[in-house]
């Protein structure tokens, strides 16, 4: 019984794990596409 407990929330932990990789990727990455165009917009400003 506790055996299939423990196995149901380690399953559950890598499932969030993955979530919480992804989101973090999906940030960095959303940082880089601002900052390049912060970049962009500063260097062509007149």
């Amino acid at each position: 019984m506790t055996d299939d407990a423990e196995q149901k929330r380690l399953a559950l932990e890598k499932k969030r794990e993955r979530y919480v990789w992804i989101y973090l990727g999906y940030f960095l990455f959303g940082i880089h596409v601002v900052a390049f165009v912060m970049i962009y917009a500063v260097m062509h400003a007149k």
